[in-house]
């Protein structure tokens, strides 16, 4: 897959973690060096955002979603922001977790790794039941996410849970 920045084209290191596959749960470090788990089963519906870099159309992008959230009764979401080191830029959200990816296991096992080692622009929703329920993949750093469409999918996603697996 082909990703634009400005003017330059990157592209994904490997194939992405598709719609139905069971995530991994990867830890992360927050900007304290204070390691922490995302994906796999919790129990709780995460919405996961990795970016190159979390400038203020992402932070506006983030209030919306969190307003979007209130106002649907949406509670109890895990909810992570995924930069690829470091150095980047790591605020601090309330309801948030955010962290870097300091093993690298998050591009790895997302697929959302490009070749110059930044992670892509990309929102994952993960059921209860750790299964991929929907991602988005950004063309475009600049692109904004489609946050009705996540709405709707995390609305689906709490709502078709039984605990019983997908088999069940």
């Amino acid at each position: 897959m082909q990703i634009k920045f400005n003017t330059s084209t990157l592209s994904l290191e490997d194939i992405p973690l598709d719609i139905g596959y069971a995530s991994e749960k990867i830890n992360l470090k927050n900007h304290a060096g204070e390691v922490f788990k995302i994906g796999g089963q919790n129990g709780a519906t995460q919405f996961l955002i990795s970016t190159p870099s979390v400038d203020d159309s992402l932070l506006e992008q983030i209030s919306e979603l969190d307003t979007l959230l209130s106002l649907n009764a949406l509670g109890g979401i895990t909810k992570a922001i995924i930069v690829a080191n470091v150095h980047h830029t790591m605020p601090h959200l309330e309801e948030w977790l955010v962290g870097y990816d300091y093993d690298e296991a998050y591009g790895d096992y997302y697929g959302v790794r490009l070749n110059n080692k930044e992670l892509a622009k990309t929102l994952f929703i993960i059921s209860k039941d750790g299964a991929v329920f929907y991602h988005e993949i950004l063309d475009d750093f600049n692109a904004p996410f489609n946050l009705d469409k996540a709405l709707g999918k995390i609305v689906a996603a709490n709502s078709c849970y039984t605990g019983k697996g997908c088999h069940g």
